[in-house]
């Protein structure tokens, strides 16, 4: 049986070699100590399997799962789940860096405020190079009328009571989530009556993803944004929003940075 930990860390991994030792080491540096980090390990080519495997060696707090073939990341977060034990199940992807404090925050707002089911916070972006503080603001307390406009919490921040992920059966597993996963299992929250909160305090270092996404994904955001919508009882007002995504696509990665990056300083000045 697992010992009970007040949160468990959940994070799938493929190839995530370059930059797994980051992400593992600001969660063991986090001021909260009662905490276990599970890693599944999702059929990576790299050597992303036997890094874990040295993690888990020097610390027992870190748990080692490996997949028989490559499920992507709902269902491998889904077997995460079923492995964890904590009160509390918070998010952390392999390329972002939790700040020291981000595990005592999340605890302590959940603690204290139990009519929310999960909570996040504000990121920093990182391109690579440049630190962009305060990337993808999100306000506080979303209602389900914000979800037209996109995400409102920010997936590798978020924490979980354990009960609202049982209550929806977990990460929605098929084609259409395949990067839109956290958006879909908001929305459903949501319906069932379930609110977040986003902490106005950044918890983590987000690395931004400046390479070419495939329009199918932007295809699968609008097929996911149709479902939520509907589950929400935002339709037809929200059928404008659900094309969004098609739009969006079109327009490259850089020149959406850009425009972030710009608008980021223009509120800070």
């Amino acid at each position: 049986m697992n010992r009970k930990v007040k949160v468990s860390v959940i994070m799938g991994v493929y190839n995530g070699a370059a930059s797994l030792d980051r992400a593992v080491q600001s969660i063991v540096d986090q001021s909260l100590r009662d905490w276990e980090l599970i890693i599944c390990n999702d059929c990576s080519t790299d050597n992303t399997g036997e890094k874990i495997r040295d993690w888990a060696r020097k610390d027992s707090r870190i748990v080692y799962l490996e997949n028989k073939k490559n499920l992507r990341l709902a269902a491998t977060l889904n077997r995460c789940i079923r492995k964890a034990s904590g009160e509390y199940i918070a998010r952390m992807d392999d390329d972002d860096v939790s700040y020291p404090d981000r595990l005592e925050r999340e605890v302590e707002f959940l603690d204290a405020h139990p009519e929310y089911a999960f909570v996040s916070g504000q990121i920093d972006g990182f391109d690579g190079q440049r630190l962009i503080p305060d990337y993808w603001h999100r306000k506080e307390c979303p209602q389900k009328r914000d979800f037209l406009s996109g995400n409102q919490f920010v997936h590798p921040a978020v924490m979980f009571r354990r009960e609202c992920l049982e209550k929806v059966n977990g990460y929605r597993a098929d084609a259409s989530t395949r990067r839109m996963e956290d958006y879909d299992l908001y929305m459903r929250l949501y319906a069932e009556g379930y609110q977040g909160y986003n902490l106005q305090k950044s918890l983590l270092r987000y690395t931004i993803n400046t390479g070419k996404d495939k329009y199918r994904y932007r295809i699968d955001e609008a097929k996911v944004r149709w479902r939520g919508f509907c589950c929400l009882g935002l339709m037809p007002r929200g059928l404008p929003y659900v094309f969004r995504p098609l739009a969006v696509g079109l327009i490259p990665k850089g020149w959406l940075l850009k425009w972030k990056t710009r608008r980021r300083k223009c509120k800070v000045s």
